[in-house]
């Protein structure tokens, strides 16, 4: 990579779909050398699958990992975890660029969108660009989202159930990709659409092009020891659908 992407949502709205590489299939014993890789090949966004073991079955990482990688690429975090606004304030601390949360165990959901505003405004990157985001599960309504479009820049449509890994992508999701696009569009506002889960480089090509911002994809990138190859095939694939080389 020449630099660290400008980040933002303005941002995210142009030239995608962009890729977001999950790094828990990495080897997290050489964090440092896996996210080299990933600069290495261009990726501009790691995806960072935070759990808490309440929310989702499994624990993973927090906010020290999300430090750890460093600014050099931009860190989405995916926080599915019980009671989000408690968790917000050390994930923003740590470098997010990108917080996307779960509301179903939000209490009062529009408090954390907009103590993430509040947060990010009084801190020292107070200039960096936040996205805040909703993550919309498979068994959510759709409709669930149009609450708070007057609040986030950012939903992430999940193709899987959270907190399970090997899933297959729920062949549903398409079409609520499209409602998620239709209630955005209708907002008037400019809000970015991702979609994670199960997103594997035999399925990929049937989702780039959906008007998509964001294609998150992990196991795909980390599998073996081909990381190096996988991920430069999984970004020229990504990138296919707006015509970059």
């Amino acid at each position: 990579m020449t630099g660290r992407p400008a980040g933002g949502v303005d941002w995210l709205l142009s030239g995608g779909p962009r890729a977001s590489i999950g790094i828990l299939t990495a080897d997290l014993a050489r964090l440092g050398e896996e996210v080299a890789l990933l600069e290495r090949i261009g990726a501009e966004l790691v995806h960072i699958d935070v759990m808490d073991g309440v929310y989702c079955p499994q624990l993973t990482v927090g906010a020290p990992i999300v430090k750890a990688i460093g600014p050099s690429i931009l860190r989405d975090v995916h926080l599915m975890v019980d009671d989000p606004l408690a968790k917000i304030e050390p994930i923003l601390a740590a470098g997010a660029d990108i917080v996307t949360v779960h509301i179903e165990r939000a209490g009062h959901p529009h408090r954390v969108f907009r103590a993430l505003a509040e947060l990010h405004g009084r801190s020292a990157d107070a200039e960096r660009p936040l996205i805040r985001g909703i993550g919309l599960s498979p068994s959510q309504p759709v409709e669930t989202i149009e609450p708070f479009l007057d609040e986030i820049e950012y939903v992430l449509v999940l193709a899987i159930d959270p907190g399970w890994g090997g899933q297959s992508f729920i062949p549903g999701t398409l079409a609520r990709i499209a409602r998620a696009q239709e209630l955005i569009a209708r907002s008037g506002r400019p809000i970015a659409i991702g979609v994670d889960g199960g997103v594997t480089m035999a399925n990929v090509a049937g989702l780039t092009g959906l008007g998509l911002d964001v294609i998150v994809t992990g196991s795909a990138v980390f599998d073996g020891k081909a990381a190096e190859s996988n991920g430069r095939r999984m970004l020229e694939l990504v990138r296919g659908g707006a015509g970059v080389a």
